[in-house]
This record gives C-alpha cells, structure tokens and sequence, in this order.
C-alpha cells in the first residue's frame, strides 16, 4: 500500500460514524438504533428501517478498513494467478486492465451498475447482456475503475472462454472470496457450455454470500433462459442492444439522424473502446452488405445456436433441431432477418407507388434548368409500371433466396428468439372502423442493420435488366427516390421504438392508427386521463401542407377523439426547425424529441 493510498484509507475511516447497529424486539416488532460512547457515556439514536441499512453499510465498511490498514498480516491475500483454472486479473494486472478506458463516456445504464456494487442486497447477481459492439466490456471496466483504490482491491475479473466449466469457475469464486475478494466481474460467461443449466451457483452460493458478481456475454438468449430458469427472480439485468438515439448522439458526438439510420446499433470505434478483434476493422460498423451479414452471423445467428445447444441438453431446439443438425441454421435465421428486410422494402415501394416519390424525382428534374440534371428515359418513364416492375423483381428474389424449404413454425421459432435478443420489439398497429381490429409492424432495434441491407438490395435492383437503357445516372435517380422512401419509413420505426420505449406501460399505449385511406404515423393515447397525442413523421426539412392533411382532417380528427379520448397535441416531426402552423399543428425537429425521450 503507497502512503497516499493510506492517508486516503485513513481519511474514509476518520470520516465514517462511530459506534455500532442494535436491533432490538420491542412487543414483537423490529426496532433498530445507533449507539455510541461519548464522554464516558453510552448513547443511542432511534433509526428507521433504511437509516439501519445505511449505518450497516457504514460499520460493515469500517471493519474492511480496518483490516486494510492492519498491514499485510491483517489482509487477505488473493492466490497467484497461476493457480487459477480460469483467466483471472487482480491487482496491478487489473488496474492496467482499466486504463484503456480512461476518459471514455458511460453508457446511460451506467449508474446502475454502480448502484448495484454499493448496495446492501444479496443472493442476486447482475447481468449486464447484448450483442456484440454494444459496449459490455467497456463498461465493466469502467465500473472497476470507478472503484475507490480500497475497493479494488478486493477486485477481480475473469474472462471466460469456451474450454472453461462452470467447476472451474466455482474453484476459482472460492479461493477469491477465501482471499477477501468482494466485487467479481465475469466476462464472456454464456461461452461455458454448462452455464445456462448451472447458472443459480452464483447466485445462491456466492452472492449469498456478500460477493458482488457482474455477469456479461454476447449470448443475450442463454441470459434468457438462465434467468427464465436457474436465475428466476435471483438476478438484475441490463441489456445493452438497444441504443436510442440520444445515447448514440451523445457517446458518438453526432446528432444527424441519418447517420442514426446508417450506422446506429452498435457503437463504433473510435469513441468507445471494444475488447473483440474485429472492432479495429473497418467492417465494426454496417457498412457494406458483407460485413452486416457477417455480423448477423456472429453476433445473432451464431449467439442462437450456441444458447440452443447449452441449454437444457439442446431440447429448445424444438423445430429447428433438423436444421441445425443439417448444419443450416445460420442460414435459415439469416433467411428470415433478409426476408423481413425484403418484406421492408417491398412496403416501402407500395407506399411509394401511393406517395409519388419518383413522380416528385421526375417533377423536380422537369422543373430543373440544369442539363446535368436531366434524365430523359425517367422523364418519359411510366411511373407506375417502373414501381411494380420493382416489386415484381424483388419478390422472384425473395423467392429464390427460399432454399431451405423454411415452416411457418421455423420461421415464428426464430422471430421468438429474435425478440428475446432485443432485435425487434413489435408496435402495435389499429385500425379505425373495424372492432377490435389490430396487427403488428416489427421494428429493428438497430437500425444500421436494417438500412444497410435494404440499400444492398435496392443497389441490386438498379442492376435488373430492366435498367439496361437507363444511364448510370437515371439509375442513380430511381435508387436515390427508394432509398429516401426507405429513410422516411425508417424514420417512423425509430420513432415508434423509442416512443414505445419510453412511454408504453401503465396507462398509455403507442400504436399506429389506419383508417380506411390514410394513418396517424403514432398515436400516444392514456386510458386513464381519456387523452391522445397525434404524430406525423417525415424525412425532409422542408414544410408542405400536404404534410398536415391527416392532422387537420375532421371527420379522422372526430372519430379518434370518439374512440380515444381529447386530442392535447397535432404535430409533424421532421428533421426542420420548430414552426407554429396556423391550423394549430406544430412542427418539431425530430432530433430534438428524441433527444428529449
């Protein structure tokens, strides 16, 4: 110990409260009190329930201290490191195990991690779980360096690899706690194969008694099953996948939603660190057709099969235990994520056969006066035909791609364990008019994912034979109008996600409404207070009054108000500044209210 790590030893202890906790049983009830010795005297103070559990915190910290500045006979130490069955750091091997991540910004789960640590409960861990590049590792090594200096060193971290058992991992959480070791940061855990069936160990054992145990790993569904299982109702969990855009914007220094809608999902490097090999690379983001799917592979696809196969000797496997004998599941749960993200797509050009968004791109090069800008064969292009040409292409591609002779149950399987990967969340959608109607929209919770495919696959269209008159750049032109169409939609789903995120539960619900022609992009209704808020969602920064026209339509404007409640707000959120229109609709930045969730 340096002599400024014991003055700040010494300083603690001097500022901690003298005396002790009594518990006494008064007429049969608990009644706790601080007492004390001052001036010869004995006294004590009557504590409510969680000035107590304060105060024991208190004393229990004092006795750590004491022993720290008892010298080296009066601490435990921690065995060396070779005697280890599993890859354990203390100590010195620990503090530079935490330098790299110096300086970096938390993520907003952060101060739950710390809570957790400097709690008083016991018999229950913390899983802090997500897909690859969501900051898991960093952020346990954040929380060790935001130990203070006597904390850490009852510290350890344990990198888990798939060679090491659930026995060796005990041996080890043994000899640590023997050692005095309080606070065990276990990385990697879901690679043990008998984790999922063993997982209660920690719990029960360890953290029952007195350790602090962090749990992180990529396989977000062996999490899923420890804790529908082993850990019921023994663990706090934190998952990582999902990144709203406020966090993206603040840890990543960007608040532009398109580069949200290209690359949010994962955080990339640069701003936060990663421990994986491929972070150093250029394909850590989604940015290209091959490095997403080979992300999907690693951090999904893969994730499913190595859950399924630990878990309860591979009975989950349920459906899919032929494809995955035949060694083709990868493929098939990369089947369904293309085959939403062509469905994705396939709306998007549905819709934009109602909105015109080529007949705008062909109005707009009949308007311009620059050569450059014109493009005969889209100017004499029948519209129309050019869209369901597009669909027609992109369902024979959807169909090809159908090799596996995938079920209906296969497929649904998989959508289960993708939910409970935190990739897609379900949004309501209702329907005015028809009782009780209602289906569902799936929403992607990283974005980056679902962009990158659909713009690989509208790339692939603009290849189709039926291009083979039209220049590179009338190419460009159709392309372009697509993908602008599929940033609005995207544009919507992240808006709904968050909103769902952030306000679902208790009294209110959000949900699209559909009316007979036309929608509400979100509707945010409270059952209780008989109130709604209406939404429309666009991608431009410019205001048009046919932006308004659902918003300002009475007979769409009554029969919500009928079946909802009072309409308190219309407003149009799009990527321009705040604006008051004169139908009382307002216009808000769209950052701005996601910034705001």
């Amino acid at each position: 110990m340096t002599p400024s790590e014991r003055k700040s030893l010494v300083r603690e202890l001097e500022s901690l409260p003298a005396g002790t906790l009594v518990k006494r049983t008064i007429r049969g009830a608990e009644r706790f009190y601080h007492q004390w010795r001052e001036d010869g005297r004995t006294r004590s103070r009557y504590l409510t329930r969680d000035e107590a559990d304060e105060l024991r915190r208190q004393v229990m910290r004092k006795k750590e201290l004491k022993r720290l500045l008892a010298g080296r006979d009066g601490v435990p130490r921690a065995p060396a490191a070779a005697s280890y069955r599993t890859d354990i750091a203390t100590g010195r091997a620990l503090v530079e195990l935490t330098k790299g991540v110096e300086g970096l910004e938390t993520r907003d789960m952060f101060p739950a991690v710390m809570k957790y640590l400097r709690s008083d409960s016991t018999d229950r861990v913390l899983i802090v779980c997500g897909l690859r590049r969501t900051g898991k590792t960093t952020m346990l090594r954040q929380a060790i360096r935001a130990l203070s200096p006597a904390e850490r060193r009852l510290a350890a971290y344990v990198k888990i690899s798939e060679t090491d058992t659930m026995a060796a991992l005990k041996a080890d959480l043994t000899a640590l706690h023997d050692a005095g070791v309080k606070f065990v940061f276990i990385d990697e855990v879901t690679l043990m194969e008998d984790f999922i069936d063993t997982a209660s160990v920690l719990s029960d054992l360890f953290a029952g008694m007195g350790m602090k145990i962090v749990l992180s790993g990529t396989d977000s569904l062996g999490f899923w099953f420890a804790e529908h299982d082993e850990l019921y109702d023994r663990a706090f969990t934190l998952h990582t996948t999902f990144i709203p855009f406020r966090e993206h914007a603040r840890l990543l220094g960007t608040d532009d939603i398109d580069n949200y809608i290209g690359f949010g999902g994962t955080l990339r490097t640069g701003s936060i660190l990663f421990d994986h090999r491929d972070a150093k690379n250029d394909a850590a983001s989604f940015r290209s057709d091959e490095t997403t799917r080979f992300y999907i592979d690693t951090a999904i696809a893969r994730n499913i099969q190595h859950s399924l196969k630990c878990v309860d000797a591979g009975r989950h496997f349920r459906l899919l235990i032929e494809l995955y004998e035949a060694g083709e599941l990868t493929n098939a749960i990369n089947r369904i994520i293309e085959d939403m993200n062509h469905r994705f797509v396939l709306q998007v050009l549905e819709r934009e056969f109602e909105s015109g968004n080529l007949k705008l791109a062909k109005r707009n090069l009949v308007r311009s006066t620059d050569p450059a800008r014109q493009a005969e064969s889209i100017l004499k292009a029948d519209v129309p035909k050019v869209t369901r040409r597009l669909m027609d292409i992109l369902d024979i591609r959807n169909a090809d791609g159908r090799k596996l002779g995938l079920t209906d149950g296969c497929a649904e399987q998989i959508r289960e364990y993708l939910a409970a990967l935190d990739l897609i969340v379900p949004c309501p959608v209702e329907y005015m008019g028809k009782a009780n109607a209602s289906s569902e929209r799936i929403l992607f919770a990283q974005p980056g994912m679902r962009f990158c495919q659909a713009q690989a696959l509208v790339f692939a269209l603009m290849e189709d034979k039926a291009f083979d008159g039209a220049s590179a750049k009338e190419r460009k032109i159709v392309r372009d109008a697509i993908l602008d169409e599929v940033r609005g939609r995207m544009l919507e789903d992240i808006v709904l996600l968050e909103t769902i995120k952030a306000k679902s539960g208790g009294t209110k619900s959000v949900f699209k409404l559909q009316f007979a022609a036309g929608e509400f992009d979100m509707v945010v209704a409270d059952r209780e207070s008989l109130t709604c808020e209406l939404f429309e969602v666009k991608h431009t920064t410019e205001r048009d009054d046919r932006q308004l026209r659902h918003l300002v339509d009475r007979e769409k404007l009554a029969a919500t108000e009928h079946r909802y409640g009072e309409i308190t707000s219309r407003t149009v959120l799009y990527r321009g500044r705040d604006f008051r229109h004169s139908s009382g609709v307002t216009y808000r930045s769209v950052e701005k209210y996601l910034m705001s969730l």
